[in-house]
């Protein structure tokens, strides 16, 4: 697909970003944004961040920083502009993002919920954030240090994939009156 050739595929592509952001309650990445669209069509990563901007210029979707990730938002301009086109999106695209959205919903807010990230702060020294966002608030933080960039990988990897048993383990051990 060019991104000139073909005015009637641009707009189908943008309200899809539009339908999709009208279905989730509350603000998402844009990756995760990208995975839903990707789930039901084959969509070029920078065509979708030209649409984004796009979108974005028109005042039809916002972006703002919140937990130190871009997060993108339908506006009320957006909405209204989505009734007014939803008809252009083919009903087809329309179930698979349904199905796929339906059935991938939690993976996708739980990818949101656990977040871990490091910094450099030095050659040998990074700073590691992690945290569990609920609702859009952060329940629960802990940053520490890790002396090597392989220790501060494996420090947020392993946050990522079990602060579902970590954080129960850790607040326990928080509240504990021993």
């Amino acid at each position: 697909m060019k991104i000139t050739s073909d005015s009637e595929t641009l707009a189908e592509n943008k309200v899809l970003i539009l339908y999709i952001l009208s279905n989730i309650s509350r603000p998402i990445t844009s990756d995760t944004l990208y995975s839903i669209i990707t789930s039901a069509i084959d969509l070029n990563y920078f065509y979708f961040q030209q649409f984004l901007l796009d979108l974005i210029d028109v005042k039809y979707i916002v972006k703002y920083e919140k937990e130190t990730q871009d997060v993108y938002e339908i506006t009320e301009a957006g909405k209204n502009t989505l009734d007014l086109t939803l008809d252009i999106l083919p009903g087809i695209i329309k179930l698979k993002v349904d199905t796929n959205f339906k059935n991938n919903i939690e993976s996708f807010e739980n990818q949101e919920s656990i977040i871990a990230e490091y910094t450099p702060k030095s050659e040998n020294e990074y700073e590691i954030d992690c945290k569990i966002v609920e609702n859009g608030e952060v329940v629960f933080e802990i940053k520490t240090y890790a002396y090597s960039r392989e220790q501060a990988q494996n420090m947020v990897n392993n946050w990522k994939k079990n602060a579902s048993t970590l954080y129960p383990k850790m607040l326990e051990t928080l509240t504990s009156t021993k």
